[in-house]
Parts: structure tokens; sequence; C-alpha cells
């Protein structure tokens, strides 16, 4: 065999056939990490499961001290383990706007001192443990019974909270034939009397002379100011 033959066959036993297994390169089964800032998958049933036997209960704490009993609470619900049997802790409050020389201020106030909400699904090594807490006095129900919140009781307390959050409560009175000097608007520095208020929607209809004539305005709470005598 000469020597172009010889080349031929050593080509033809280094190639693979068509269809061939292939060896595995170095690669293979080496897990690949995905490239910086890509988001890993989460994988399914990572979160904690939403205990559907949860329910809003309310406890008394001493009056004062409701933010040190919620910062309590929480505290003991990770160090006990129990973030499957015990969910929010709520201190009812409202955000409320009050106008002082002209100027609106906004605050935190609680429409149910000495009361904190706690959602819990209810046991006895859950009820001795919130009980335990300092600052916590009882629970609201009958007996030694915490008694849960209703849906409705639910609506009106708990909803109400995030409806004040979004919707910050004026906290001033305004009555009927009160005089009142308007502060915003086209009508501006003109002083006018009360004649309805709407306290729902922080509404005031004032009486303004125009041109010689009673003309009725209406107005927000935020857009007058009190005449003083």
């Amino acid at each position: 065999m000469d020597d172009t033959e010889k080349n031929q066959s050593a080509e033809a036993e280094q190639t693979p056939e068509v269809g061939a297994p292939q060896e595995p390169s170095a690669t293979e089964g080496v897990e690949v990490s995905a490239p910086e800032g890509a988001e890993a998958a989460v994988p399914e049933g990572a979160e904690p499961p939403v205990n559907p036997r949860m329910k809003w209960y309310i406890i008394h704490a001493y009056s004062g001290f409701e933010r040190k009993v919620k910062e309590s609470l929480e505290s003991r619900i990770h160090a006990f383990g129990m973030e499957n049997r015990m969910g929010r802790v709520l201190i009812p409050t409202e955000t409320v706007t009050e106008i002082r020389n002209n100027k609106k201020y906004t605050r935190e106030s609680m429409f149910y001192p000495g009361y904190v909400l706690i959602e819990m699904d209810m046991d006895d090594e859950v009820w001795h443990m919130v009980k335990s807490t300092p600052r916590v006095t009882g629970f609201v129900g009958t007996g030694q019974q915490p008694t849960p919140l209703s849906d409705d009781e639910v609506k009106q307390i708990v909803y109400r909270v995030a409806d004040s959050k979004e919707k910050p409560k004026l906290k001033i009175k305004y009555e009927k034939n009160e005089t009142v000097r308007i502060t915003e608007g086209p009508f501006a520095t003109f002083s006018g009397v009360v004649d309805e208020v709407n306290e729902d929607r922080e509404t005031l209809k004032v009486m303004v002379t125009i041109f010689g004539r009673s003309t009725p305005v209406e107005l927000e709470f935020g857009q007058v100011e009190k005449v003083l005598s």
C-alpha cells in the first residue's frame, strides 16, 4: 500500500460514522451557572402556604404600649416558629390631617387605643404564647374563650385602616352659619357663610356674595379656614 492509501485509511478510522454515538464532552453533566443578573427560577412551593384557618382576634394591651406589644408579638412569632399559625399584627390607626395656623399637619391617630389586632389559627399553644406576651392583658371574648372578628367587623376595622392610609381624614369641624374664608380656587380671599356640611365627603356648601348676589359654592374642607371672631 503506498503512502497516499495509508493516509486515506487513517483518516477513515478517525472520522466517526454518521449516527454513531459520540463521546461525552468535558462539560456534559456539569451544572452551568446562569448569566450574571439573570433571575433564578423559584422552586414550586418555596413560599410558605397561607393558612386558611387564620382569623382576626383583638387583644387588650396597656394603653400607650400598643406598638411595643406589636413588636414583641412579631418577634415571638419568629422565635417560636409560629409563622404558619400566626399572621399579621395590626394596630388600628387612621391618618389624620389637622390644620393649625393655616398649615396642614398629618399624623397617625389610633381609633381603638389599648387594642391590637392579630391574625391567628387559634389553639392552646398560640393562646398561651400571646397571653404571656409582656403588656398584654387578655383577649376580647367571653370568659377564657377569645372570639374572632366576624367578616363585617373585619371590613369595618381592618379595611378602614387601609382606606385611611389612602385618604387621610381631615380633623376639623365646621358648623352651619359659621363664617369661613376661602383659601384656594377661583374664589380665594372671599368670605362666606357655611350653609351645609357634609362630613363624609369632607365638603361644605358656602354662600358667597358675588356681584351683590348670594351664590352657593361647594368647597372641600381644605379649601377654607375659620374666621376668628
